[in-house]
């Protein structure tokens, strides 16, 4: 498909590897990942920003993705849960390999959103990102430790319709420790 009023030529990095797409000024980033890439780990659960499920990782930050438009990403790396691995490369990530330790899931939709968040809100937090719930007297410049409270904060755009979150909280903090 060439390109013409409603499509652009846009170029993203998308778990490690360099892609050249066509793609619909209208489509959102979950639908090029899902649909033309066929990366199904990102889900679409509300299609409104405000379940999770789509959450990926855009130049390291997370992100919903059903709320992104794919063409405003040019250039972009991005991440998906399919993505992720271990510092080797070749295994789980840590993340992962901690939510199947702890069985931080039941039926699993909710999971590949909660498990990019989850390594966003890591990274965040090593970066001295202060939330909602941190102590305004924190320096906010050093890592920031990951009480319950933090983790269950930082995790808050994630919806978890089977309510597994105690053991998402335990996979966390084991990942912390």
């Amino acid at each position: 498909m060439g390109t013409d009023v409603f499509h652009a030529q846009v170029r993203l990095t998308v778990n490690g590897e360099p892609r050249g797409l066509t793609i619909d000024h209208r489509s959102t980033l979950l639908d090029v990942l899902r649909e033309q890439l066929g990366l199904t780990g990102a889900k679409k659960g509300c299609d409104h920003g405000q379940c999770g499920a789509c959450t990926v990782l855009v130049d390291g930050r997370r992100a919903n993705s059903c709320l992104l438009l794919a063409v405003a990403h040019e250039g972009c790396e991005i991440t998906t849960v399919e993505g992720l691995r271990d510092a080797d490369g070749e295994g789980l990530h840590p993340v992962q390999r901690a939510f199947l330790e702890r069985d931080a899931f039941q039926c699993g939709y909710c999971t590949p959103g909660q498990i990019c968040s989850t390594v966003g809100a890591l990274a965040e937090a090593a970066a001295g990102h202060a939330s909602h719930v941190t102590d305004p007297g924190a320096d906010t410049g050093a890592p920031m430790e990951l009480t319950r409270d933090e983790i269950r904060e930082r995790l808050s755009g994630n919806l978890c319709r089977c309510g597994a979150y105690p053991h998402i909280v335990e996979a966390v903090e084991d990942v912390t420790r």
